[in-house]
C-alpha cells in the first residue's frame, strides 16, 4: 500500500540527513535503508529539489541521480541555521495552528505539532503577536483529505457519501483506501465496496466521510502511472463520436481522444474512448447547440431526450 503524505514527509526530511553523511549514495542501498522501492525513492528525489530554506527561493537543495548514485551539490550552502523573516516566522505560526485544528490528525503528530510551535513562538518574538491575530479556516476538504490520510495510515475502512456528477446523484458506499494523489484536484484511490472495483473520489465531491472498525483490505494491485493524466482510456472501451461546432473544439483539448477529423465550417467531429458512456450525457447539455453525439444510437437519444426535458423544465419555470 502506498505511503500516505505525512509518512512521505517523515521519509523526505530523514532523506536529507541520510544523504547528507552519505555523498555518492547508491540508488539500490538508500532505497533498501528506507525499506522502499528505488521508484519511490527516485520520485522523492524529484521533489527535493524543490525545497529549500527560504519561502522566498533562497537556497534550494541540488541533489541529483544517474540513475545509480545520488549526489547533493551544495550541502554546505544550506548547512547554516534557518533564520526566519518576521513574514516568515508569521506564515508558519498560523499554518502550524491550522494543520494543528485538521480533524483526523494522529495525535502523536499533533502533539509534535504543538511543541514545534511553542518553540517557534519564543524564537519568534514579536512576529509571534502578530501571528495570534491571523487564523485560517480550512475548507471541508481539509477535514475529507485528513480522515483519508488517517484511514491509510491505520488501514482501516471508510464510509462515504459521494456525487456523482455523471448520474447527478449522491451514492453511500464502503471503500478500502489505497493512496491519495493531485492531478489538478486532490483524489482518493480506493477498492470500492460497492462496485467491486478500483474507483478514483475527488475529494472535494465527498459529502461525508466516517472511518469504519473493519480493516480496509484491499486487493493487490498495480498503481495507475498517471504520468500521462487520470483520464486514460482503455482500447477495449465504447467508442463514442461527438461533432462539435467551432464553440465546441475545446472538447478535443479538454478529452483525450483517439482522432479529431476537421468539418466545414470550423467544427471537428471527435472519436474518443470512455468505460461510462453514459457519463458524457452531461458533456452533451454542457454544449448546447455547439455540439452533438452522433454514436452510439442509443446514448444519441438519451441525450437528446435529456435535453429536451432540461428545456421543458427551464420554460415552465
Amino acid at each position: 500500500m502506498a505511503a500516505n503524505a505525512i509518512d512521505q514527509t517523515r521519509r523526505m526530511l530523514s532523506l536529507v540527513t541520510y544523504l547528507r553523511e552519505r555523498p555518492g549514495a547508491h540508488v539500490a542501498d538508500v532505497a533498501r535503508a528506507f525499506g522502499i522501492t528505488e521508484d519511490e525513492l527516485i520520485s522523492d528525489l524529484d521533489v527535493l529539489p524543490m525545497c529549500g530554506t527560504s519561502f522566498r527561493g533562497g537556497d534550494l537543495l541540488d541533489i541529483d541521480t544517474d540513475g545509480d548514485r545520488i549526489w547533493w551539490h551544495n550541502p554546505d550552502d544550506v548547512a547554516e541555521p534557518l533564520r526566519l523573516a518576521a513574514d516568515e516566522a508569521t506564515a508558519l505560526l498560523v499554518a502550524a495552528r491550522a494543520v494543528a485544528t485538521l480533524p483526523g490528525l494522529r495525535e502523536g503528530d499533533r502533539d509534535a505539532l504543538v511543541r514545534a510551535t511553542a518553540k517557534l513562538e519564543a524564537a519568534a518574538g514579536e512576529a509571534a503577536g502578530a501571528s495570534a491575530r491571523l487564523s485560517v479556516t480550512f475548507e471541508a476538504e481539509g477535514g475529507v483529505f485528513a480522515e483519508v490520510d488517517r484511514a491509510i495510515s491505520e488501514r482501516r475502512r471508510l464510509w462515504v457519501r459521494y456525487y456523482s456528477p455523471a448520474r447527478d446523484e449522491l451514492t453511500e458506499r464502503e471503500v478500502d483506501p489505497i493512496r491519495l494523489f493531485a492531478v489538478g484536484h486532490t483524489y482518493m484511490e480506493a477498492w470500492c465496496r460497492l462496485s467491486e472495483a478500483r474507483r478514483t473520489f475527488r475529494l472535494d465531491r465527498v459529502a461525508e466521510i466516517r472511518i469504519l472498525d473493519e480493516a480496509a483490505a484491499p486487493p493487490e494491485l498495480e498503481l495507475r502511472d498517471l504520468s500521462e493524466g487520470l483520464v486514460q482510456p482503455s482500447a477495449d472501451d465504447p467508442e463514442v463520436v461527438v461533432e462539435v461546432e467551432p464553440g465546441g473544439r475545446w472538447v478535443a483539448e479538454y478529452y483525450p481522444h483517439d482522432r479529431a477529423e476537421e468539418l466545414p465550417g470550423g467544427g471537428l467531429r471527435i472519436t474518443l474512448r470512455t468505460p461510462d458512456p453514459a457519463s458524457l450525457r452531461r458533456l452533451a447539455l454542457r454544449l448546447g447547440r455547439d455540439g452533438r453525439i452522433v454514436s452510439p444510437t442509443g446514448l444519441a437519444d438519451s441525450a437528446r431526450t435529456a435535453a429536451a426535458a432540461a428545456l421543458a423544465a427551464y420554460e415552465e419555470a
